[in-house]
């Protein structure tokens, strides 16, 4: 099914008595486990709707480019601070995606760390519910409100409580210029620990990673005065090893926001696991398993390649992993406990009764 508007899609959800997929663009299909149904192709919904540089504020179709979104973005000075990652490469696909999808997956870059997920930066959403209602939540203004936080429920479901018609997000100044700090490759520990000390400092660092083989790098954004003297902070703090120029600070960190330290890995898993940043390098030296990986988030997100097949939950005392790619596109994301499991059943309950959409999308109880 491929609604031309939001009346055909509530229509169609109304009056269907099977499930869907729901699918903007295409490109994150292969995120979470795997769903049965119709295909519900949302991509007529790709425009951008309202755009208002002044007010911080733009409106898109939830199947807008998220390249298109930026292009446009750009020519303002403005950015979406999340960072949004372009998994093109991993997943084999054309481009980054849509600003829908996203959301769908709370999908954010190294500049988590600063700035937050997509779900800290929406400010309304609209789309239709596993009863064909249409739901308009949220606007174009930044205010107090009691009740219910629609968006920011929306994200990281999946697809499995609305089908997304449009999306309002915040949008932020872009930096004037970055620089990045890279510190000798010490081991993560070490790593961790200096990305640790430099965070506590006035340096406002705005990402911060490790790579092995490489070494910890520390990103400074904002105008060129204020980077350069917080780049003298970092100098009076620790040994810096390297700086990288605005351009190649921009190509590094694009890299990692792109998991490209990990591409080529084509025969392998690749996890994605959070964790205390303290617990990131026992965590990696009690894997038993060959495997690549890289540190961001200041250490709080573990990107891991390994052997198909391999389970590094199993190794994780705290935290949270789940299955980024892998052939076996099942038990994707790890169970959650007995009451948040209780919590969300209800949710699901309460915006899709029927459970039309992405069936065991997240898991398999809906």
């Amino acid at each position: 099914m491929k609604p031309a508007d939001e009346k055909q899609l509530a229509e169609g959800v109304r009056t269907s008595d099977v499930p869907f997929e729901v699918v903007g663009l295409g490109t994150k299909r292969k995120l979470g486990n795997a769903t049965a149904g119709v295909k519900l192709d949302l991509s007529n919904f790709d425009k951008i709707i309202n755009y208002e540089p002044d007010e911080l504020i733009i409106e898109c179709g939830a199947a807008a480019k998220i390249s298109a979104i930026e292009t446009l973005l750009s020519k303002s000075k403005q950015m979406l601070a999340f960072e949004p990652p372009n998994f093109s490469a991993i997943f084999n696909a054309d481009h980054a995606g849509s600003i829908g999808g996203a959301l769908a997956c709370n999908l954010a870059g190294p500049r988590r760390l600063k700035a937050g997920a997509p779900r800290d930066h929406i400010l309304g959403v609209t789309g239709v519910n596993g009863q064909g209602e249409l739901i308009k939540s949220g606007a174009r203004v930044v205010k107090n409100v009691t009740g219910y936080d629609v968006p920011r429920l929306m994200a990281g479901s999946y697809g499995t409580l609305m089908a997304f018609t449009s999306v309002i997000f915040k949008t932020l100044p872009k930096p004037e210029t970055e620089q990045t700090c890279v510190l000798a490759d010490l081991g993560p520990a070490r790593a961790v620990e200096d990305m640790a000390t430099l965070l506590a400092t006035g340096a406002e660092i705005s990402a911060a990673a490790y790579v092995p083989r490489e070494g910890t790098y520390l990103r400074l954004e904002g105008i060129a005065t204020s980077v350069q003297a917080r780049l003298e902070m970092v100098h009076s703090a620790i040994a810096v090893k390297d700086i990288l120029d605005e351009k190649a600070s921009l190509k590094n960190w694009q890299g990692l926001r792109d998991v490209r330290p990990l591409q080529g890995e084509n025969d392998c898993d690749v996890w994605r696991v959070v964790v205390a940043p303290s617990e990131a390098a026992a965590y990696l030296a009690a894997l038993p398993l060959t495997h690549r990986y890289f540190l961001d988030w200041a250490g709080s997100l573990v990107w891991l390649a390994v052997e198909a097949g391999s389970d590094v939950r199993k190794y994780l005392n705290r935290g949270v992993a789940t299955k980024f790619r892998s052939r076996q596109q099942s038990d994707v994301f790890q169970p959650q406990p007995k009451h948040v499991a209780a919590l969300s059943a209800r949710v699901k309950a309460a915006f899709d009764p029927r459970g039309l959409f992405n069936p065991g999308k997240m898991y398999m109880e809906f």
